[in-house]
């Protein structure tokens, strides 16, 4: 058995509709399952999501204040007044303010951007750069992806006699700012059909009311914003992202072909991932770490060598906040092992000071990763004795409203379910810990604190080919709210097995179901592979790819995950050097067991535990998962005993015999029948003397002509005194097999045929009937 190290939840889509939708579109039975399991269950459904283009846009003036914003930005550029920008230091701020500089820009705006550095200024509006913008004559500031929280700071530039208007998406509180206007997608007062736009997407509906029709070139801009901000890849969202990223494949853009030069990558190749995971660490690193006005500057830039040096400085950075991170999580990691030795609590708290506050997010995510635990990550500041930081959670745990518990010793804090920011005295720090993990104790389950992956697409593996899986990209841009999908082979043979990689710590497998087969292959799961045995059915998960090698197209499985609730049998017969199986098996309820005697003190100094032995048996739990049976029972009864009462999951079959039978054999009949002639016709025989003469005269082992005088013994046909063996007196008629040697010698070679002789796959079907004929299960 093998469990899977994350929860599986398992969907399955309505196999009518997948027909449906695969016959009515002409597509594969992997498109349709994803179409209907996404809930594009009809065929209208998902033509028309497939089919999605910019004629799917809405009117930007459907947007509250959409009209007002307009209005005053158009009379600013007019009257010629200073315009600011005031966006944010995160890939979506950034975008968002190249947006709105390019749009005001284009329209003979005198305009300029400010960002607030998240160190001194921190989020959002701020007065010291209110002020500094009426300084220089500024009469009217928008803000972008930011605003919707700045009551009193807008309220302070009404005051200097500055105009505002607020672009943004964040969450609305109980009030507004008095801004002259807010555009919100969701405006309380608004009926915006699409609600979910990132900060990037609102600024371009402004840019598309500007210019009065819809800004192609901006849009991808709009495409790295939304996603970068993770928001979901459904409606506009998912059209923004769409188009931008056909756009951003041609892009002439000075700064797209050196985020790409920079990246390592071809403008041609560009996926949602590209930005993802290459363009939006780079651009978000600048503001984790020092002012982010460079990352707009190479958006706005025409000059590809000024671009290139912008970009390198961001691949600098990005690398600088690599590192920061790495030594960050290291010793957060380290504070958490030296503080929880026997488990980690449902709840990790960590504080440090110097750790950079601009990337403790970053380690937050990277311990609930690791330990599946809501984790807290703190920089305490000894100037000011306050403790800064960020969380992130796991599902069960509503971070904010676990945080709102403790709001006596949290004046400030924010975010939602998933993730949180915070700041506090450095001396609760303690405090908080111990409540947070006391909450948890009581709000999380045993089975929420394992990893949850959700997985929509069931397959066999005759669904499976090249074209099924090149079309996928038709269904494009997969990200939040239309995940990836994630496949589920449900009861496939593993045909081969082996560890790659220099260290070996990846996994090759070949997969097969009803004669069709498919390369798997599962990064750090190299471990897995100690833990399969040959033919075994397994479950597994994981992401479709086409592998290509001198120009030949291969489907592969990238594997997550691994079950299967079949026990295992590993074969280690016949290797001698106990260090090479020992190591294999997992140190945790592990048994080592020893039919007789004397097989102890042949292999304890080797093993990291007490062996048991039978006789010990009945002390043992049932609760046994790996049983490493050390020598041959004494009957195939004796071990079924075993295995019903300590049902392991997993079966190491060492069987070492000392004095192998199965070789050696049982006599002939003749042989015996000579051996009595010869010691009648000599009338004694002296075996000590004579043994070796008579057993090389017949080609004989000593062992086998002592074993036949034992027979004869044992069945009164002669009599043995100081090894002088003589035929007995009116001798009874008997079988030889009824002599209880002969018997054992004959269990003892079916034994070891059935055991330690028998190829895996006999000795894999021996136990499957031994245990099955008592109607056991070997597994849990």
């Amino acid at each position: 058995m093998i469990e899977s190290k994350k929860r599986w939840r398992l969907t399955t889509p309505d196999e009518q509709q997948v027909q449906d939708i695969q016959n009515e579109l002409n597509i594969s039975s992997v498109l349709a399952k994803i179409l209907v399991t996404r809930g594009l269950n009809t065929a209208e459904a998902a033509r028309s999501f497939m089919k999605m283009d910019v004629s799917g846009m809405h009117d930007p003036y459907l947007m509250k204040d959409m009209d007002i914003a307009i209005a005053r930005i158009r009379q600013a550029i007019d009257n010629q007044e200073k315009i600011v920008v005031y966006g944010d230091y995160d890939a979506d701020g950034v975008t968002s303010t190249t947006v709105m500089m390019t749009a005001l820009q284009d329209l003979g705006a005198d305009v300029s951007f400010m960002i607030p550095n998240r160190f001194k200024h921190g989020y959002g509006p701020n007065t010291d750069l209110f002020q500094q913008a009426f300084d220089n004559g500024t009469k009217l500031i928008v803000t972008v992806d930011n605003g919707i929280s700045g009551i009193e700071q807008v309220d302070f530039a009404n005051n200097l006699g500055m105009d505002v208007i607020i672009s943004d998406h964040h969450d609305i509180g109980e009030q507004l700012p008095n801004a002259l206007a807010i555009v919100h997608p969701r405006h309380p007062e608004g009926h915006y059909p699409f609600g979910e736009l990132a900060g990037v997407g609102v600024a371009f509906k402004m840019a598309h009311a500007l210019y009065e029709e819809v800004p192609d070139h901006l849009i991808e801009l709009t495409a790295i914003g939304t996603v970068a901000d993770l928001v979901p890849l459904h409606g506009e969202n998912r059209l923004f992202v769409k188009e931008g990223l056909a756009a951003l494949i041609d892009s002439p853009s000075p700064a797209i072909g050196a985020l790409c030069e920079v990246a390592g990558i071809k403008q041609q190749d560009i996926t949602e991932e590209t930005i993802g995971f290459m363009f939006g660490p780079r651009i978000n690193a600048i503001g984790r770490l020092q002012d982010a006005d460079p990352a707009v500057q190479m958006f706005l830039t025409e000059d590809p060598a000024e671009a290139r040096s912008l970009a390198s400085g961001l691949d600098v950075l990005n690398k600088e906040r690599q590192a920061i991170v790495k030594q960050i999580t290291e010793e957060a990691m380290l504070q958490v092992e030296q503080r929880y030795p026997e488990g980690v609590p449902r709840v990790l708290v960590v504080a440090q000071e110097g750790w950079n506050p601009g990337v403790v997010g970053i380690v937050a995510s990277k311990l609930t990763e690791k330990f599946y635990r809501p984790s807290i990550v703190l920089s305490l500041n000894p100037e000011n004795g306050k403790a800064k930081g960020s969380a992130r959670s796991i599902d069960g745990f509503h971070l904010y409203n676990e945080l709102a518990k403790n709001r006596d010793i949290l004046p400030h804090f924010g975010g939602h379910p998933m993730a949180a920011g915070m700041t506090l005295e450095a001396s609760d720090v303690d405090e908080l810990r111990e409540r947070l993990i006391r909450q948890a104790e009581t709000s999380l389950t045993a089975e929420d604190l394992l990893p949850v992956v959700d997985i929509d697409i069931p397959l066999r593996l005759d669904e499976i080919d090249i074209t099924a899986i090149e079309s996928m990209r038709s269904l494009a841009p997969f990200g939040m709210g239309f995940a990836k999908p994630k496949f589920y082979l449900e009861s496939v043979h593993v045909s081969s097995i082996r560890k790659i990689g220099a260290a070996q710590n990846h996994l090759k497998m070949e997969l097969t179901q009803h004669a069709v087969t498919l390369d798997a292959v599962g990064f750090g799961l190299g471990s897995v592979g100690d833990e399969l045995t040959p033919d075994v059915k397994i479950d597994v998960i994981g992401d479709l790819q086409v592998n290509e090698w001198n120009g030949r197209k291969k489907p592969q499985l990238m594997v997550e995950d691994v079950r299967t609730d079949q026990w295992q049998l590993f074969d280690i017969r016949g290797i001698r050097q106990v260090s090479r199986w020992s190591k294999l098996i997992p140190t945790q309820n592990q048994v080592f067991l020893a039919f007789k005697e004397e097989t102890p003190a042949l292999f304890q100094s080797f093993l990291p535990q007490p062996i048991c032995t039978v006789a010990q048996l009945d002390a043992l739990s049932t609760s046994n998962d790996h049983l490493v049976l050390l020598d041959l029972p004494e009957s195939e009864e004796q071990l079924a005993e075993v295995l019903a009462k300590l049902k392991p999951k997993r079966i190491y079959a060492h069987f070492h015999a000392k004095d192998s039978q199965y070789f050696e054999q049982i006599p002939t009949r003749e042989q015996f029948k000579w051996l009595f002639a010869f010691i009648k016709k000599r009338g004694s025989f002296d075996f000590n003397k004579h043994c070796d003469e008579l057993a090389k005269h017949k080609g004989w082992t000593r062992e086998s002509l002592f074993f036949m005088l034992q027979v004869f013994f044992e069945l009164g046909f002669v009599t043995l005194n100081n090894g002088i063996t003589e035929i007995a007196q009116s001798p009874s008629k008997q079988d030889l097999s009824e002599a209880p040697i002969y018997k054992h010698r004959e269990q003892q070679i079916a034994l070891e045929q059935k055991l330690l002789y028998a190829s895996f796959k006999d000795l894999k079907e021996w136990f499957d009937t031994k245990v099955s004929a008592k109607e056991e299960e070997i597994w849990i």
